[in-house]
């Protein structure tokens, strides 16, 4: 059976409320890995490229047939922000007062609202987008090369060997 596709891929950038620096534990990235596997296996998106920042991550995505961008997009934030927050809760405590907010719909806030999303039209915007994201742990001190960094598909690119086990090559 053919999937039919009727969304462009995009370029989609979330980051942390007040910027502050929640990803940089190993374990909140592992959350966010774990949650984009879970969008893979379920047959939500294809995920072409990512790199998880200590602050905000990059992805390059594209809905699956019959799925809402909008509906994706919330049911990450949330799962993820649900599951850092549990763990703030009995591991740190102090931390999660970065994060209380005085909101009608919620007490504690770990995403910015509005995240940046665009559509990738063609293969050059493609290419562009997908350098941008796997230099943009270069560009932050945190490795050499790109493929150094373990929270991005970089290394994916340059070996062809998925070690996340859930990436599609654009």
């Amino acid at each position: 059976m053919v999937e039919i596709i009727t969304e462009f891929p995009q370029f989609f950038t979330a980051s942390n409320f007040k910027k502050q620096h929640l990803l940089k534990p190993d374990k909140y990235k592992d959350i966010v890995a774990e949650s984009l596997r879970f969008l893979v296996e379920d047959r939500r998106i294809h995920l072409f490229a990512f790199a998880i920042m200590v602050n905000h991550i990059h992805l390059i995505w594209q809905m699956r047939a019959g799925r809402k961008k909008s509906d994706v997009q919330r049911d990450f934030m949330k799962y993820t922000a649900q599951r850092i927050k549990a763990d703030l809760e009995i591991n740190h405590p102090l931390v999660l007062d970065y994060f209380k907010v005085e909101a009608a719909d919620r007490n504690f806030q770990f995403w910015r609202r509005n995240p940046l999303y665009i559509e990738m039209i063609n293969e050059n915007m493609m290419k562009q987008k997908i350098d941008y994201v796997h230099l943009n742990p270069v560009r932050a001190g945190l490795c050499i090369l790109p493929e150094e960094y373990k929270y991005s598909s970089a290394a994916f690119y340059q070996s062809g060997f998925d070690n996340w086990g859930f990436l599609t090559h654009c």
